[in-house]
């Protein structure tokens, strides 16, 4: 019989999952709307269905080993989804304790990014690396941080916000409550005010102009920039200036072999990380200096985020020699 782990991933829209084997093999992967239901109980029940139907679908012998979830503003340490700002469900939520009414396995949970790297580290371009940062770049911006091979939680469960570090103290307002969070300016929302400041500073002709807000979006802006258009360009420009400069501190800090940039932002490929490592070598202390390598993420991108998330029951398994390669 086939031993299977459940990643999830939890979105403000949509809910990702899979059966994923030891290897990282995606036996199956699908999705189901985030309930905007305030009722947990009521996400509760579908997500219970879809991961039943999901082993149901298996012609071959299957068995659930334990599942494994990313979500916003989840705390590894107590099981709990804390006042998560884009998820219908509000206040300190004990969700691996209700996820425990529908299933009889181990269940984790954990920040969405530091998922993200655990599974980099299980599955992806960092394995044998015992140091280093994965940077998430999506609606916000998310990391992860491992030292001596162990995901960093912190004292109360919740290190690794770099994306609220301030660039700006009286910069751009952040979901958080404050201002100048990095996330504000590196992330796919970021960019985009970043797109709209520019289309006021230039008077150049730009193919973003007359987009909405609401309909820009990172593909448009990285086609654009691919295209010549300076608008576009620039604001790849000063989004991988401030990350550059920003993931110095992260250097010093923690002095990881390497920094991983994954999300939609990271898909532009060297339109971000050719400032990002320009103004990083350019700004980080000397002793850092060629030392720290700037990488796109080793998991495939569509399934990254579910991978991730069942590397966290792997992971786990491995340590305690329970499961068998």
């Amino acid at each position: 019989m086939s031993k299977i782990a459940v990643g999830i991933d939890i979105g403000a829209t949509y809910t990702k999952y899979g059966l994923i084997d030891p290897k990282g093999k995606v036996i199956l992967s699908d999705k189901i709307e985030t309930s905007q239901d305030p009722d947990i109980d009521i996400y509760l029940q579908n997500i219970h269905k879809a991961i039943t139907d999901a082993f149901d679908s298996q012609s071959d012998a299957v068995e659930l080993i334990g599942i494994g979830i990313g979500a916003p503003n989840a705390n590894y340490y107590k099981g709990n989804i804390e006042n998560a700002p884009n998820l219908v469900w509000k206040g300190i939520v004990p969700f691996v304790e209700l996820m425990k009414n529908y299933f009889d396995v181990p269940i984790l949970l954990t920040n969405d990014a530091n998922a993200a790297a655990i599974g980099e580290m299980t599955y992806g371009a960092a394995e044998g690396m015992d140091d280093f940062v994965v940077i998430t770049m999506g609606t916000g911006l998310g990391s992860g941080i491992v030292s001596n091979g162990e995901v960093v939680y912190g004292y109360t469960g919740f290190a690794g916000e770099i994306g609220h570090t301030t660039v700006n103290y009286n910069g751009r307002y952040c979901g958080c409550g404050r201002r100048g969070c990095l996330e504000t300016y590196v992330s796919a929302t970021g960019i985009k005010r970043t797109v709209y400041k520019l289309v006021a500073d230039f008077l150049d002709d730009s193919e973003l102009r007359g987009i909405s807000f609401d309909n820009l979006s990172t593909k448009m802006i990285t086609t654009a920039a691919q295209r010549g258009d300076k608008i576009a360009i620039e604001a790849f420009k000063y989004t991988g200036r401030i990350l550059g400069i920003k993931l110095c501190e992260t250097i010093v800090h923690t002095n990881p072999e390497a920094i991983f940039l994954s999300g939609g932002l990271s898909k532009a490929g060297e339109l971000i990380f050719e400032p990002v490592r320009t103004h990083l070598e350019a700004q980080v202390m000397p002793r850092f200096k060629g030392r720290t390598k700037i990488l796109p993420s080793g998991l495939e991108g569509q399934y990254a985020a579910i991978l991730g998330a069942a590397s966290l029951i792997w992971n786990r398994n491995i340590k305690e020699n329970s499961v068998d390669d």
